[in-house]
């Protein structure tokens, strides 16, 4: 079985717009994928859409009615626009049964963007702390994920985690981008290699650093250590204190001294 993720935040929130997209089953090359809408928000398959795009709105409670309602052509936009992203996540389950992997991770992407529009649009995102550098730890045993993790926030950073390389992505999708990635080779699903290719490919994401922190040789895999690929390789076992150190100079940080390692 082949879920997102493996805990209770499975699902990917909305909170604004009250919509969660979850990938609930994967069995071989077919993938399920839940989307659920508050009523007032139709989520359609696209045999029910006429040939004009248009549904027929379903009828709101008259505690809804007392609230400022949207222009026929606002419903109409964000009808259009959730139903694009709707279809994506369909297009999705059907380049991975087709074993489209590449293209199925980039729909997603797709899907998930426009998802991120739409909820800005009705609130804006809150302000960040900029200053606080953040950390994306890629890494499919739990065990060292939890511990690197822990060092990671000692050393001042933000740290958020993926289990492997899909669970990332959709994380990059979602999220602002982190000042820096720290990434396994050998995960299930989609792996590191493939990964940094997709993230490379992206230019929004041309000013986050990537590390591979792995088992494997650099001269056994084909990831570049360079603009295209990586910029360094951690081979385990590694010295923690020689990865905090180079993620801190080069992150322009100050080096926490009570941690000795």
């Amino acid at each position: 079985m082949l879920v997102l993720s493996r805990g209770p935040e499975d699902r990917i929130v909305f909170p604004t717009l009250g919509v969660n997209v979850e990938i609930i089953r994967v069995d071989g090359n077919r993938v399920r994928v839940g989307v659920d809408a508050p009523r007032e928000i139709p989520v359609l398959r696209h045999e029910l859409v006429d040939e004009e795009g248009e549904a027929k709105p379903r009828k709101q409670s008259k505690k809804q009615d007392t609230k400022k309602q949207p222009s026929n052509k606002e419903t109409h936009d964000l009808r259009n626009q959730l139903n694009t992203a709707h279809l994506a996540l369909g297009l999705v389950e059907k380049q991975l049964e087709a074993g489209m992997t590449d293209k199925a991770m980039k729909t997603l992407h797709r899907a998930l963007r426009t998802f991120d529009q739409l909820e800005e649009h009705v609130a804006p995102s809150a302000e960040v702390d900029s200053a606080k550098r953040r950390a994306l730890l890629v890494e499919d045993d739990q065990g060292e994920r939890e511990l690197l993790a822990e060092l990671l926030r000692l050393s001042g950073f933000e740290v958020d985690t993926a289990e492997d390389g899909l669970q990332a992505l959709v994380y990059l999708s979602r999220s602002r981008a982190p000042d820096v990635v720290l990434m396994d080779i050998n995960m299930p699903r989609l792996d590191g290699a493939k990964t940094i290719d997709t993230i490379r490919e992206n230019p929004d994401f041309a000013s986050m650093q990537v590390y591979a922190v792995t088992g494997e040789d650099p001269d056994t895999v084909d990831v570049e250590v360079g603009p295209c690929g990586v910029d360094g390789w951690f081979q385990k076992p590694y010295q923690p204190r020689k990865l905090l150190d180079h993620l801190q100079t080069q992150l322009g940080m100050e080096a926490k001294q009570t941690l000795a390692i």
